[in-house]
């Protein structure tokens, strides 16, 4: 997938006129993309318009518009899109209650390193920068990629394989399958044409 290029932002004043059709268009491609993880945790899959959605609402509550501070946003943001048989997703720690997820934030310290995604009886672990904020705990938003192995990204893409998203953590297991409309969405973005 490529990367979101700078002409594809539109001005704040201009994005105002479309952003009502595209945030409903977008929001409304993002339900097969969400995967409920137990609980407390979902995951959403990325692509470039989930991730163009990201940049355009960022720069409209910010107000940004310094050509250096849109182009910041851009490179931010732009580590979401997939790369060739990749796929990406944001992953929520979703606990209201401020005093349960404080404690819930400490105890799955490490996270990260307990995601994949297992595709026929294979996992592939989910890969992401370390949260730097405090060692001992983790954050409520982690952005993780899955390499896929050339294999078993094209069972995915052929709509062949089955799958699902996979917590191992300690202190949270959980593993989700992937309903087939999240596995079309896969499939488109991993180039499917059929």
């Amino acid at each position: 997938m490529k990367p979101i290029h700078r002409s594809e932002i539109l001005p704040l004043g201009e994005y105002e006129l479309v952003r009502e059709r595209f945030r409903a268009r977008v929001i409304e491609d993002k339900r097969p993309r969400r995967v409920a993880l137990g609980a407390h945790l979902s995951a959403t899959f990325e692509n470039r318009d989930t991730v163009l959605l990201q940049i355009q609402e960022m720069l409209r509550t910010e107000r940004i518009n310094r050509e250096a501070a849109v182009q910041h946003e851009i490179d931010t943001y732009n580590e979401l899109v997939p790369g060739d048989d990749e796929l990406s997703f944001t992953l929520f720690v979703e606990i209201p209650e401020r005093e349960l997820r404080e404690r819930m934030l400490g105890e799955l310290a490490g996270l990260e390193d307990h995601v994949g995604l297992e595709v026929d009886g294979q996992l592939v672990p989910a890969v992401g920068k370390r949260p730097e904020a405090v060692p001992d705990r983790t954050t409520a938003v982690h952005y993780l990629k899955l390499p896929l192995p050339a294999a078993l990204a094209a069972r995915l893409r052929s709509r062949a394989a089955s799958a699902a998203l996979v917590v191992g953590h300690p202190r949270y297991e959980c593993r989700s399958e992937l309903s087939p409309a999240t596995l079309t969405a896969l499939a488109e973005d991993l180039g499917w044409s059929g």
